[in-house]
């Protein structure tokens, strides 16, 4: 007489035989929201005015594609810039950032001080990325000097505000074309914090950018604690800090984390201090060797997420005499 297993073991064996492959958690569906971000950089939440003293960004970036053959290539296969089998992304930027010595209100500065500098940009963006790893390739093209529009935005701003102007904006670094290749590599490692529904979460990066404006390789380390952590790779931030992801994938819940995070950079080069590259400039003595610090908080709605950032920077000039601190709000919205 023939005889028949239960079910349930024919069910336990064929879940068995199953590649391993098969059993992984599906992967997200393709996302056709694109992201579109603000953020604000400056040091008056620090409560002082100097070094690096303001910056922002208008970011987007694109939903989830298949990029053109003469990209995919990049984003395609294994490389040590993009993950194996990533979900693509592009995006494009325009920011601003102003750079004042510790004194403005002198007309002449010092010039063991930092000398004042506008650096106005714009970039595209192309990212790939898997639940673990996230990879992008950013070119920046934009100017310094009175071009950048530094003095014109810092000291409107300040009339508006009532404000003390910044006097010294006449001895600026001059106009000068600029263009950095940054590349950025980050790992996300999430993991349960007991039952509660909590995660914490490591997520470690290296970074590097070539041009005439910032020469630096940078490694840095990000702690997070709270939920949706799988949400984004961290929040946005203008370089040179590595960034989090502009993009972010909500699950239609509120989410928040809070985090800490430290970075390393050498510098060979950054035109703010070490003035013009073809032409005679204000300058100052730069450190190789500079370090962030940061602690914030981020929170996700169903469509946006809001971020605050308090960062506290080292000496970046050998006449500095006190490292710099500065604060950055972002607000990133789906459509």
């Amino acid at each position: 007489m023939a005889r028949f297993a239960p079910a349930g073991l024919h069910i336990a064996a064929a879940v068995v035989a199953l590649p391993a492959a098969a059993q992984m958690p599906p992967t997200r569906p393709a996302d056709p929201a694109g992201t579109y971000v603000f953020l604000l950089e400056n040091d008056t939440f620090s409560g002082r005015d100097r070094y690096y003293t303001n910056g922002f960004l208008f970011a987007w970036g694109s939903p989830s594609y298949n990029p053109p053959d003469w990209l995919a290539g990049l984003t395609e296969g294994t490389s040590l810039l993009f993950p194996s089998g990533g979900t693509a992304r592009w995006g494009l930027a325009f920011g601003q950032k102003k750079f004042t010595p510790e004194d403005t209100r002198a007309r002449n500065p010092d010039p063991d001080d930092r000398p004042y500098a506008g650096w106005l940009y714009g970039a595209v963006t192309l990212i790939s990325y898997t639940p673990r790893e996230f990879g992008s390739l950013e070119l920046q093209l934009g100017m310094v000097g009175p071009a950048a529009l530094g003095e014109q935005v810092q000291n409107n701003t300040h009339d508006l505000f009532n404000i003390e102007r910044a006097l010294g904006w006449d001895a600026q670094i001059k106009d000068e074309p600029g263009l950095n290749l940054v590349l950025n590599r980050q790992w996300r490692l999430n993991q349960p914090l007991g039952a509660s529904g909590l995660q914490y979460g490591f997520v470690p990066s290296l970074a590097a950018s070539l041009g005439n404006v910032q020469t630096y390789a940078a490694a840095g380390l990000m702690l997070r604690v709270g939920t949706e952590l799988d949400a984004d790779f961290g929040p946005p931030r203008a370089r040179p800090v590595s960034v989090g992801s502009v993009f972010f994938l909500p699950n239609e819940r509120l989410g928040w984390y809070g985090f800490a995070a430290i970075e390393g950079r050498a510098v060979a080069r950054d035109i703010t201090l070490d003035g013009n590259t073809w032409r005679d400039s204000r300058s100052v003595d730069r450190e190789v060797l500079v370090g962030d610090a940061s602690l914030g908080f981020a929170v996700l709605f169903p469509r946006a997420r809001l971020t605050f950032t308090y960062t506290m920077r080292s000496k970046e000039f050998e006449t500095q005499r006190e490292g710099s601190q500065f604060g950055s709000v972002s607000l990133a919205v789906r459509f």
